[in-house]
Protein backbone atom coordinates (compact mmCIF):
# COMPACT_ATOMS: atom_id res chain seq x y z
CA UNK A 1 0.00 0.00 0.00
CA UNK A 2 2.54 2.41 -1.25
CA UNK A 3 1.47 6.24 -1.07
CA UNK A 4 2.26 9.11 -3.04
CA UNK A 5 4.65 10.97 -1.69
CA UNK A 6 2.78 14.65 -1.41
CA UNK A 7 2.38 15.38 2.18
CA UNK A 8 -0.83 16.81 2.98
CA UNK A 9 0.91 20.06 3.83
CA UNK A 10 2.18 20.72 0.75
CA UNK A 11 -1.49 20.44 -0.78
CA UNK A 12 -5.65 21.39 -0.21
CA UNK A 13 -7.05 18.10 0.72
CA UNK A 14 -9.66 17.04 -1.93
CA UNK A 15 -13.62 16.14 -0.39
CA UNK A 16 -12.78 12.41 -1.19
CA UNK A 17 -9.53 12.69 0.94
CA UNK A 18 -10.93 14.88 3.56
CA UNK A 19 -13.78 12.14 3.93
CA UNK A 20 -11.36 9.40 4.21
CA UNK A 21 -9.05 11.13 6.60
CA UNK A 22 -12.43 11.84 8.78
CA UNK A 23 -13.66 8.50 8.66
CA UNK A 24 -10.76 6.52 9.38
CA UNK A 25 -9.54 8.29 12.26
CA UNK A 26 -12.81 7.91 13.90
CA UNK A 27 -12.64 4.02 13.01
CA UNK A 28 -9.16 4.37 14.34
CA UNK A 29 -9.54 5.86 17.96
CA UNK A 30 -13.56 4.10 18.42
CA UNK A 31 -13.52 0.65 16.86
CA UNK A 32 -14.94 -1.28 16.97
CA UNK A 33 -17.89 1.22 15.71
CA UNK A 34 -21.06 0.87 13.89
CA UNK A 35 -21.49 2.82 10.43
CA UNK A 36 -24.45 4.48 12.33
CA UNK A 37 -21.80 6.01 15.48
CA UNK A 38 -19.35 6.96 12.53
CA UNK A 39 -22.12 9.11 10.67
CA UNK A 40 -23.27 10.38 14.46
CA UNK A 41 -18.96 11.49 14.79
CA UNK A 42 -18.21 13.03 11.33
CA UNK A 43 -21.74 14.58 10.54
CA UNK A 44 -21.63 12.69 7.14
CA UNK A 45 -25.18 11.12 5.97
CA UNK A 46 -24.80 7.59 6.74
CA UNK A 47 -24.88 6.35 2.87
CA UNK A 48 -21.79 8.35 2.61
CA UNK A 49 -20.38 6.68 5.27
CA UNK A 50 -21.29 3.20 4.36
CA UNK A 51 -19.69 3.66 0.85
CA UNK A 52 -16.62 4.93 2.19
CA UNK A 53 -16.43 1.70 4.60
CA UNK A 54 -17.17 -0.88 2.04
CA UNK A 55 -14.52 0.44 -0.41
CA UNK A 56 -11.99 -0.04 2.52
CA UNK A 57 -13.22 -3.36 3.23
CA UNK A 58 -12.77 -3.97 -0.33
CA UNK A 59 -9.38 -3.01 0.05
CA UNK A 60 -8.50 -4.83 3.60
CA UNK A 61 -8.11 -1.55 4.97
CA UNK A 62 -10.98 -2.02 7.61
CA UNK A 63 -12.30 -5.73 8.86
CA UNK A 64 -16.01 -6.38 9.84
CA UNK A 65 -16.41 -7.58 13.24
CA UNK A 66 -19.21 -8.90 15.79
CA UNK A 67 -22.93 -7.51 15.93
CA UNK A 68 -23.25 -4.44 18.40
CA UNK A 69 -26.48 -4.19 20.52
CA UNK A 70 -29.50 -3.61 19.30
CA UNK A 71 -32.39 -1.15 20.49
CA UNK A 72 -35.15 -3.02 17.89
CA UNK A 73 -34.65 -4.58 14.75
CA UNK A 74 -31.59 -5.51 12.67
CA UNK A 75 -28.64 -5.78 15.14
CA UNK A 76 -25.60 -3.10 13.39
CA UNK A 77 -22.53 -4.74 12.21
CA UNK A 78 -18.95 -2.93 13.59
CA UNK A 79 -16.09 -2.22 11.93
CA UNK A 80 -12.52 -1.81 13.09
CA UNK A 81 -9.17 -0.84 11.21
CA UNK A 82 -7.27 -3.88 9.93
CA UNK A 83 -3.52 -2.87 11.83
CA UNK A 84 -1.83 -5.32 9.02
CA UNK A 85 -3.07 -4.07 6.25
CA UNK A 86 0.23 -1.73 6.07
CA UNK A 87 3.44 -0.63 8.48
CA UNK A 88 4.99 2.46 9.19
CA UNK A 89 8.64 3.22 10.00
CA UNK A 90 9.14 6.53 11.89
CA UNK A 91 12.70 8.07 12.67
CA UNK A 92 13.58 10.92 15.07
CA UNK A 93 16.09 12.97 17.07
CA UNK A 94 15.45 13.72 20.83
CA UNK A 95 17.78 15.99 23.05
CA UNK A 96 20.14 12.89 23.67
CA UNK A 97 18.87 9.92 21.69
CA UNK A 98 17.65 8.95 18.33
CA UNK A 99 14.41 6.80 18.39
CA UNK A 100 13.25 4.36 15.52
CA UNK A 101 10.32 2.42 15.31
CA UNK A 102 8.13 0.56 13.27
CA UNK A 103 3.93 0.42 14.27
CA UNK A 104 1.28 -0.92 11.97
CA UNK A 105 -1.64 1.07 11.71
CA UNK A 106 -3.27 1.26 14.75
CA UNK A 107 0.06 3.02 16.12
CA UNK A 108 1.10 -0.47 18.10
CA UNK A 109 4.79 -0.48 18.23
CA UNK A 110 6.50 -3.88 16.93
CA UNK A 111 9.77 -2.81 16.84
CA UNK A 112 11.89 -0.09 18.67
CA UNK A 113 15.56 1.22 18.66
CA UNK A 114 17.02 3.92 20.69
CA UNK A 115 20.52 5.06 20.18
CA UNK A 116 22.34 7.52 22.63
CA UNK A 117 23.36 10.36 20.49
CA UNK A 118 25.53 13.91 21.13
CA UNK A 119 23.56 16.84 21.26
CA UNK A 120 24.64 18.20 17.65
CA UNK A 121 23.90 18.24 14.06
CA UNK A 122 25.81 17.06 11.37
CA UNK A 123 25.48 15.11 7.91
CA UNK A 124 26.65 12.04 9.75
CA UNK A 125 23.95 12.65 11.84
CA UNK A 126 21.91 11.66 8.59
CA UNK A 127 23.64 9.02 7.89
CA UNK A 128 23.03 7.46 11.17
CA UNK A 129 19.40 7.83 10.72
CA UNK A 130 19.45 5.84 7.53
CA UNK A 131 21.48 3.10 9.24
CA UNK A 132 19.05 2.97 12.08
CA UNK A 133 15.82 2.68 9.72
CA UNK A 134 17.77 -0.03 8.08
CA UNK A 135 18.28 -2.34 11.25
CA UNK A 136 14.76 -2.09 12.01
CA UNK A 137 13.50 -2.76 8.46
CA UNK A 138 15.99 -5.92 8.40
CA UNK A 139 15.47 -6.91 12.06
CA UNK A 140 11.50 -6.10 12.18
CA UNK A 141 10.39 -9.01 10.27
CA UNK A 142 8.11 -7.47 8.30
CA UNK A 143 7.77 -7.93 4.77
CA UNK A 144 8.99 -4.53 3.29
CA UNK A 145 6.04 -4.29 0.95
CA UNK A 146 4.09 -3.89 3.02
CA UNK A 147 5.70 -0.71 4.84
CA UNK A 148 3.62 2.12 3.19
CA UNK A 149 6.01 5.09 3.70
CA UNK A 150 8.87 6.10 6.25
CA UNK A 151 8.78 8.98 8.31
CA UNK A 152 11.85 11.34 9.35
CA UNK A 153 11.53 13.95 11.86
CA UNK A 154 15.03 16.25 12.42
CA UNK A 155 15.51 19.48 13.61
CA UNK A 156 15.62 22.39 11.61
CA UNK A 157 13.88 24.51 8.93
CA UNK A 158 13.47 22.18 6.24
CA UNK A 159 13.27 23.96 2.43
CA UNK A 160 9.52 22.44 1.21
CA UNK A 161 10.76 22.88 -2.55
CA UNK A 162 14.50 21.93 -2.36
CA UNK A 163 14.09 19.51 0.76
CA UNK A 164 17.44 20.51 2.42
CA UNK A 165 17.82 21.90 5.67
CA UNK A 166 19.29 23.90 7.86
CA UNK A 167 20.08 24.11 11.87
CA UNK A 168 19.98 27.14 13.25
CA UNK A 169 22.78 27.66 15.62
CA UNK A 170 22.53 28.27 19.23
CA UNK A 171 23.62 31.35 20.83
CA UNK A 172 26.29 32.59 19.36
CA UNK A 173 27.22 29.98 16.93
CA UNK A 174 26.63 29.91 13.28
CA UNK A 175 23.81 28.18 11.41
CA UNK A 176 24.86 24.82 9.29
CA UNK A 177 23.13 24.34 6.14
CA UNK A 178 23.33 20.77 5.02
CA UNK A 179 22.44 21.70 0.99
CA UNK A 180 21.35 17.87 -0.08
CA UNK A 181 17.85 16.00 0.00
CA UNK A 182 17.31 14.29 2.92
CA UNK A 183 13.94 12.45 1.69
CA UNK A 184 16.08 11.48 -1.75
CA UNK A 185 18.76 9.77 0.30
CA UNK A 186 16.64 8.15 2.72
CA UNK A 187 14.32 6.70 -0.43
CA UNK A 188 17.39 6.03 -2.55
CA UNK A 189 18.45 4.06 0.06
CA UNK A 190 15.80 2.28 1.19
CA UNK A 191 13.31 2.50 -1.70
CA UNK A 192 10.58 3.38 0.62
CA UNK A 193 8.28 6.58 0.21
CA UNK A 194 10.07 9.48 3.01
CA UNK A 195 8.92 12.37 4.36
CA UNK A 196 10.80 15.05 6.63
CA UNK A 197 9.14 17.13 9.35
CA UNK A 198 10.79 19.78 11.39
CA UNK A 199 10.52 17.23 14.75
CA UNK A 200 8.71 19.70 17.15
CA UNK A 201 6.16 19.44 14.35
CA UNK A 202 6.29 16.10 14.17
CA UNK A 203 5.93 16.20 18.06
CA UNK A 204 2.65 17.97 18.28
CA UNK A 205 1.04 15.93 15.91
CA UNK A 206 1.51 13.06 17.69
CA UNK A 207 0.75 14.01 21.24
CA UNK A 208 -2.53 15.31 19.69
CA UNK A 209 -3.30 11.94 17.12
CA UNK A 210 -1.56 9.73 19.86
CA UNK A 211 -2.95 10.82 23.45
CA UNK A 212 -5.05 13.97 24.09
CA UNK A 213 -8.68 14.81 23.67
CA UNK A 214 -10.22 14.81 19.88
CA UNK A 215 -11.53 18.06 21.05
CA UNK A 216 -7.92 19.87 21.51
CA UNK A 217 -7.24 22.70 18.40
CA UNK A 218 -4.85 24.97 20.17
CA UNK A 219 -1.45 23.79 21.58
CA UNK A 220 2.16 24.07 21.36
CA UNK A 221 5.07 21.74 22.14
CA UNK A 222 8.00 23.12 23.62
CA UNK A 223 10.85 20.78 22.13
CA UNK A 224 13.93 21.13 24.69
CA UNK A 225 14.90 24.82 24.67
CA UNK A 226 15.09 25.26 20.75
CA UNK A 227 12.30 25.23 19.28
CA UNK A 228 7.85 24.64 19.50
CA UNK A 229 5.80 23.00 17.20
CA UNK A 230 2.71 25.10 16.98
CA UNK A 231 -0.82 23.97 16.33
CA UNK A 232 -4.15 26.10 15.28
CA UNK A 233 -7.43 25.02 14.98
CA UNK A 234 -5.97 21.65 14.79
CA UNK A 235 -3.77 21.43 11.90
CA UNK A 236 0.16 22.00 12.02
CA UNK A 237 1.11 25.71 11.79
CA UNK A 238 4.03 25.88 10.10
CA UNK A 239 4.57 29.50 8.06
CA UNK A 240 5.43 30.97 5.11
CA UNK A 241 7.92 29.57 4.26
CA UNK A 242 8.14 26.31 7.10
CA UNK A 243 10.20 28.14 9.77
CA UNK A 244 7.67 29.29 12.15
CA UNK A 245 8.36 27.47 15.71
CA UNK A 246 12.05 28.64 15.80
CA UNK A 247 12.20 30.62 18.91
CA UNK A 248 14.46 33.48 19.84
CA UNK A 249 16.37 36.22 17.44
CA UNK A 250 20.24 35.68 16.56
CA UNK A 251 22.67 38.28 14.77
CA UNK A 252 26.52 36.88 14.24
CA UNK A 253 27.45 40.51 13.33
CA UNK A 254 30.28 41.25 15.98
CA UNK A 255 29.03 44.68 16.48
CA UNK A 256 25.81 43.26 18.33
CA UNK A 257 28.04 40.77 20.24
CA UNK A 258 27.16 42.80 23.21
CA UNK A 259 23.42 42.60 22.50
CA UNK A 260 23.43 39.03 22.09
CA UNK A 261 24.75 37.84 25.38
CA UNK A 262 21.92 40.69 26.92
CA UNK A 263 19.48 39.22 25.08
CA UNK A 264 20.39 34.80 25.45
CA UNK A 265 17.56 34.16 28.17
CA UNK A 266 15.10 36.34 26.83
CA UNK A 267 15.15 36.86 22.54
CA UNK A 268 18.53 35.14 22.41
CA UNK A 269 18.25 31.33 20.81
CA UNK A 270 19.15 28.93 23.24
CA UNK A 271 21.17 25.98 23.77
CA UNK A 272 19.05 22.15 23.61
CA UNK A 273 19.55 21.86 27.00
CA UNK A 274 18.22 25.43 28.50
CA UNK A 275 21.90 26.31 29.23
CA UNK A 276 21.60 23.73 32.41
CA UNK A 277 24.55 21.82 31.21
CA UNK A 278 26.43 24.78 30.96
CA UNK A 279 25.75 26.16 33.77
CA UNK A 280 26.62 23.09 35.97
CA UNK A 281 30.34 23.48 34.24
CA UNK A 282 30.48 26.88 35.40
CA UNK A 283 29.40 26.38 38.75
CA UNK A 284 31.62 23.01 39.43
CA UNK A 285 34.40 25.03 38.00
CA UNK A 286 33.59 27.64 40.15
CA UNK A 287 34.41 24.88 43.07
CA UNK A 288 30.93 24.17 43.96
CA UNK A 289 30.49 20.91 45.83
CA UNK A 290 27.98 18.77 44.06
CA UNK A 291 26.96 14.86 43.29
CA UNK A 292 27.27 15.48 40.01
CA UNK A 293 31.21 16.01 40.06
CA UNK A 294 31.45 12.03 41.45
CA UNK A 295 28.23 10.99 38.58
CA UNK A 296 30.49 12.18 35.80
CA UNK A 297 33.57 10.87 37.62
CA UNK A 298 35.71 14.19 37.54
CA UNK A 299 35.20 14.91 34.15
CA UNK A 300 33.87 18.02 34.61
CA UNK A 301 34.04 19.19 30.97
CA UNK A 302 32.00 16.03 30.01
CA UNK A 303 29.42 17.13 32.15
CA UNK A 304 25.88 17.17 30.67
CA UNK A 305 22.26 17.70 31.88
CA UNK A 306 21.35 13.70 31.90
CA UNK A 307 24.09 14.02 35.48
CA UNK A 308 22.20 17.11 36.15
CA UNK A 309 18.93 15.20 36.15
CA UNK A 310 20.10 12.03 37.90
CA UNK A 311 21.84 14.23 40.70
CA UNK A 312 18.56 16.50 41.72
CA UNK A 313 16.31 12.99 41.96
CA UNK A 314 19.10 12.30 44.72
CA UNK A 315 18.25 16.28 46.08
CA UNK A 316 21.17 17.97 45.41
CA UNK A 317 20.82 21.07 45.83
CA UNK A 318 23.23 22.82 43.41
CA UNK A 319 21.05 20.12 40.25
CA UNK A 320 18.12 21.82 41.77
CA UNK A 321 18.93 24.92 41.60
CA UNK A 322 20.39 24.83 38.09
CA UNK A 323 17.05 23.00 36.88
CA UNK A 324 14.75 25.46 38.66
CA UNK A 325 16.97 28.62 37.08
CA UNK A 326 16.62 26.73 33.65
CA UNK A 327 12.49 26.39 34.03
CA UNK A 328 12.11 30.09 35.33
CA UNK A 329 13.81 31.09 31.96
CA UNK A 330 11.91 28.40 29.90
CA UNK A 331 8.49 29.67 32.15
CA UNK A 332 8.92 33.39 30.55
CA UNK A 333 9.46 32.06 26.78
CA UNK A 334 6.18 29.73 27.51
CA UNK A 335 4.32 33.08 29.17
CA UNK A 336 5.12 35.21 26.20
CA UNK A 337 3.69 32.39 23.69
CA UNK A 338 0.67 31.71 25.73
CA UNK A 339 -0.09 35.63 25.59
CA UNK A 340 0.40 35.46 22.04
CA UNK A 341 -1.40 32.20 21.03
CA UNK A 342 -3.70 31.80 24.27
CA UNK A 343 -3.00 27.53 23.46
CA UNK A 344 -5.22 25.52 25.63
CA UNK A 345 -2.65 23.03 26.32
CA UNK A 346 1.14 23.07 26.31
CA UNK A 347 3.59 19.99 26.23
CA UNK A 348 6.87 20.19 27.19
CA UNK A 349 8.81 17.66 25.69
CA UNK A 350 11.79 16.92 23.50
CA UNK A 351 14.14 15.56 26.20
CA UNK A 352 13.77 18.51 29.05
CA UNK A 353 10.54 16.84 30.58
CA UNK A 354 13.00 14.41 32.51
CA UNK A 355 13.77 17.20 34.63
CA UNK A 356 10.47 16.18 36.37
CA UNK A 357 8.34 18.31 38.64
CA UNK A 358 11.31 20.32 39.62
CA UNK A 359 11.19 22.09 36.23
CA UNK A 360 7.63 22.03 35.39
CA UNK A 361 6.66 23.32 39.07
CA UNK A 362 9.11 26.48 37.68
CA UNK A 363 7.83 26.70 34.64
CA UNK A 364 3.98 26.74 35.81
CA UNK A 365 5.01 29.37 38.64
CA UNK A 366 6.80 31.75 35.83
CA UNK A 367 3.43 31.69 33.13
CA UNK A 368 1.18 32.44 36.20
CA UNK A 369 3.54 35.66 37.17
CA UNK A 370 3.90 36.60 33.86
CA UNK A 371 0.89 36.05 31.37
CA UNK A 372 -2.40 37.31 31.41
CA UNK A 373 -4.74 36.11 33.84
CA UNK A 374 -6.94 35.29 30.94
CA UNK A 375 -4.62 33.05 29.11
CA UNK A 376 -2.81 31.49 32.01
CA UNK A 377 -5.83 30.18 34.17
CA UNK A 378 -6.78 28.17 31.08
CA UNK A 379 -3.52 26.96 30.05
CA UNK A 380 -2.94 23.30 31.13
CA UNK A 381 1.40 23.00 30.97
CA UNK A 382 2.02 18.96 30.72
CA UNK A 383 4.88 16.81 30.53
CA UNK A 384 4.82 14.88 27.34
CA UNK A 385 2.70 11.44 26.92
CA UNK A 386 5.32 9.56 24.97
CA UNK A 387 8.67 11.10 26.46
CA UNK A 388 11.71 10.32 23.85
CA UNK A 389 9.57 8.54 21.70
CA UNK A 390 7.18 11.51 20.70
CA UNK A 391 8.91 12.80 17.80
CA UNK A 392 9.03 9.27 16.27
CA UNK A 393 5.54 8.63 17.10
CA UNK A 394 4.67 11.75 15.77
CA UNK A 395 6.30 11.57 11.93
CA UNK A 396 4.59 8.43 12.20
CA UNK A 397 1.21 10.22 12.88
CA UNK A 398 2.15 12.10 9.63
CA UNK A 399 2.72 9.02 7.67
CA UNK A 400 -0.59 7.23 8.79
CA UNK A 401 -2.67 10.37 8.23
CA UNK A 402 -1.18 10.37 4.02
CA UNK A 403 -2.09 6.25 4.44
CA UNK A 404 -5.64 7.26 5.24
CA UNK A 405 -6.64 10.53 3.14
CA UNK A 406 -5.47 8.47 -0.15
CA UNK A 407 -7.56 5.21 1.23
Amino acid sequence: MLIKQTLLKDRVLTDKERKNLAILEVIRKNGPISRTDISKITEFNIVTVSNYVNHYIKKGLVVEGELDESTGGRKPILVELNPKAAYIVGVGLNMLSMVGVLVDLETNVLYEVKRERKPENSESMIEKMIQLAEEIIDKSGIEKQKIAGLGVAIPGIIDEKGRTIRWPGSLGTKDISICVSIKDLFEKRLNIPTFVENDANAAVLGEKWLGLDRDVRHMIYMFSGVGCGVMINGEIYRGATGAAGELGIISNNPKYAELVKQSSTQLGRWEMDLGIGTATRTALKAGKNSLIKELAKGKIDEVSIKEVILAAKERDPLAIEIIEEGGRNLGRKIAFLVNFLNPEIVVIGGGIEDCGAILLDAVKQEVKEWAVEEAANYVKIIPSAFGENAVALGVVGIVAREVFAQA
